[in-house]
């Protein structure tokens, strides 16, 4: 079966239900520094559960920075908590492909979660994306890849996207808080740096349907073509 990206951020394969980059906790670690957000805690549960019991898959891997704190922290510890005993009821099985903002959470293993640094479906090697690892083809997160647009009005707009090869999947952040990085402008995962990205399409999730921009390369070439864009 191929991977089939879906329009909630989330990547469907082989029946596994594959996200990235949760960060949960980040308004936690937010306001220790005096900055004050609102918790999408339930935002974000809720996403999941409804993706969960549309989908039917039975199971669900977070492939890294489940979250954010690189500090071990009682409040973030309670959140994980409250996540699996949500989300575990829908799904056979739970894995966590360790990010490296997964520090510390070996403890999820009381909670049936599977903790570990790859894993294999088919011909895919899952991989948080922080640090290269052998392998042919490779599912990741870290990157939050996203593009910039302007849109009618000439405001700039930056939306999340899959980076789709032969050779490397990319996920977006499935928290609402990683905007992104705009992958048109620079890359931060070393796979991407290691690996020609250029003929990957680039999917972006809109609502009910994902939009295809083209191969990363070609809509790179054609956004600094523009005239008087200095997105």
């Amino acid at each position: 079966m191929k991977p089939v990206p879906l329009p909630d951020r989330a990547l469907k394969l082989n029946g596994n239900l594959i996200i990235a980059d949760l960060h949960l906790g980040y308004e936690i670690s937010m306001a220790r520094k005096g900055f004050y957000l609102p918790r999408v805690f339930h935002e974000v549960v809720g996403k999941l559960k409804a993706i969960l019991e549309r989908e039917r898959l039975k199971r669900l891997v977070i492939n890294g920075d489940l979250k954010h704190s690189f500090v071990s922290e009682w409040r973030e510890r309670e959140e994980l908590k409250a996540f699996f005993k949500e989300v575990s009821p829908l799904v056979d099985e739970l894995v966590l492909v360790r990010g490296n903002h997964d520090v510390g959470t070996l403890w999820l293993r009381k909670l049936g979660v599977e903790v570990i640094d790859e894993l294999e479906i088919g011909k895919w090697k899952l991989v948080h994306g922080h640090n290269l690892v052998e392998g042919e083809r490779f599912i990741l997160g870290h990157e939050h890849p996203a593009i910039r647009l302007r849109d009618e009005v000439g405001a700039l707009v930056k939306v999340p996207a899959f980076l789709v090869s032969d050779e490397l999947i990319v996920l977006p952040a499935f928290s609402p808080w990683a905007y992104g990085n705009d992958v048109l402008r620079e890359i931060v995962s070393p796979f991407l740096r290691a690996y020609d990205i250029s003929k990957a399409r680039v999917l972006v999730p809109l609502g009910d349907e994902i939009l295809d921009f083209g191969e990363l390369g070609r809509l790179s070439g054609i956004i600094w073509k523009l005239p008087s864009t200095n997105l």
